[in-house]
Parts: structure tokens; sequence; C-alpha cells
């Protein structure tokens, strides 16, 4: 099997989407499919099926999944270390990312890529959606790092990965000890928001739409840090992604029934060109995109 094969089956393994790969690797969608079947062919079964309009992989597409995996990230690195030597990665990279982002991911790890690549000038702005996207067309920043979608023509969003939403409630709340909690079981049940403009807003909002939840906004901040402090109190309660559930001291958190998730991806402005550092920032994050979901649902 060929190396642009095993890209092409991991990219559409890990969005579910001949559409999403397709784009997400500068391809048609034609010339994908036609690669995803040539692999098929050459290993004699299918990777994928088709429910409806959904897609999962197979048993085989489970066990080639970890292993095209291994095999794509051991060729990244070593296609980043010849190009360091070859040229060296250098010059500013201005890197936006949403506060439900920046302390949970982004700046455990950031240390990493600084020192992997030293004599990139990096420098990280974090604030709401709306303002970094601004930024990114004005040229301010290169790379914001958001939840998606964004719906904007001159930005181009790639997805990193899904994390699952929980609900927070105080510790001797009737949930607490729950193993799983139906959002449409609430009613009117006092509810805690970031304010407009902050994407973990719109994700708890259309989770409650989506589960008919009758919950009723009773403040509104900037701060996640200060909904956890009034959860602690028993004032309320929310919904927060797994990223987040390690700063949740003294709260309790609870699996909710069907599926309710949060997109992670990165975003740039379609007219920008790209830069080495802004390639390699990239292929950093998805390297370490695999480590979140696993590490924080087993930390629960």
């Amino acid at each position: 099997m060929e190396l642009h094969q095993l890209r092409y089956f991991h990219a559409v393994a890990r969005t579910r989407s001949f559409t999403r790969a397709a784009e997400e690797l500068g391809i048609g969608q034609p010339a994908l499919s036609q690669q995803i079947r040539t692999l098929e062919k050459k290993i004699g079964t299918p990777l994928f099926e088709r429910l409806g309009r959904s897609l999962r992989l197979t048993a085989f597409g489970e066990a080639l999944l970890e292993p095209a995996q291994s095999i794509l990230q051991q060729v990244a690195m070593a296609e980043d270390s010849l190009a360091n030597l070859r040229e060296g990665v250098r010059g500013r990279l201005r890197i936006g990312v949403i506060p439900t982002i920046l302390p949970y991911w982004i700046a455990p790890r950031i240390v990493d890529f600084h020192k992997a690549f030293p004599e990139v000038d990096l420098q990280l702005v974090e604030d709401a959606t709306p303002r970094l996207v601004e930024q990114l067309q004005s040229g301010d920043l290169d790379i914001v790092v958001a939840s998606l979608p964004v719906k904007n023509p001159d930005i181009i969003c790639s997805e990193l990965f899904r994390e699952p939403l929980f609900l927070v409630v105080a510790k001797d709340h009737p949930l607490a000890g729950k193993p799983t909690v139906d959002l449409r079981a609430f009613v009117n049940e006092p509810l805690l928001l970031l304010k407009e403009g902050h994407c973990l807003r719109d994700n708890v909002l259309m989770a409650c739409t989506r589960s008919k939840a009758e919950l009723r906004s009773i403040f509104e901040t900037n701060q996640l840090e200060s909904i956890f402090q009034l959860i602690r109190a028993g004032f309320g309660v929310t919904l927060v992604p797994a990223m987040a559930s390690s700063h949740g001291a003294g709260c309790a958190l609870v699996r909710l029934k069907g599926t309710h998730t949060r997109r992670v991806g990165y975003l740039r402005a379609r007219r920008h060109v790209v830069t080495r550092p802004m390639r390699e920032l990239t292929f950093w994050l998805r390297r370490v995109a695999p480590e979140l979901p696993a590490g924080q649902l087993l930390s629960l």
C-alpha cells in the first residue's frame, strides 16, 4: 500500500466524512474515493461502511487505523527533522486561542513545540472567536485554535478532534452520583453560561436545544473558573468539554446520554500564504490531538 493512500484513509477515518477529508487534503472527492477503493482492493476487504448518512470503520478499518496513524506520525517526524536540517524553521508565528482551549490543551503542550523549533518567534493571543477571526483576516494572527464551525468565506477550517461535553453540578446535587443523565429530564434548572461570543456558550445552548432541556440562564461571565466556583457553592449547573474536566475539582461531572460534543480545530485566512512555521504548527497540532480525548476520558 502507498503512503498517500494511508494518509487519505486516515483523513477519512478521522473526519468520518469523504467530503471533509477531501477538503482538508485539498483534493477532489472522486479522486479520494478512488484511492480508498484502490487501497481496499489491495487489502481485499472494505475499510468503511455507510449507515444512512453516517460513515464508520469496519473491523478491518479499525485494525488498520492505529498502524496507519503511527506510520504517518513517524514519516512526519522524519520529514520535520530533515527539513529543519536543510532550511531550519524560523520567523514569527502568531497564534490565537479561545479561553476554553488555551489553559486546558495548548498551554500544557506548547513548550514542546517551542523546544522543537526554538528559532520560531512564538506569540500567543487569548480571546473570543469573533475577535480572533477579525485578527486572522487582518493579518495580525497566522493561526487560530477554536471550536468549529466558523462560517466565514475568508476562513479555512480544519477539524482536529471532537470531545464530549459533561454536566457539571455541585457534589451534593441530586444528579452528582448518577452514571449518566438525560438533559431532557431538566426542568427550570439554573444554568451558568459564558457570555455572547464564546464558542462554548453556543455548544451548551445547542446541546440544550437538541435535548429540549428546560434550563434558565441565571449568570453569564467571561471566565469559566468563575462558573466552577459558583457550582462548587451549589449555585447552578453547566456543561463543559472534556479537556476542562481536570479543573472541576470540588464539582461532580456526569456523562450525558446521547452525543453531545465540541469540535476543535484550527483556522487560517484563505488568502494568506502558509509559512513554514504555520505548516509545522498544524503538523504538530495533528500529532498531539489524539492524546486528548482518551487521556481526559480515562481521568473522569
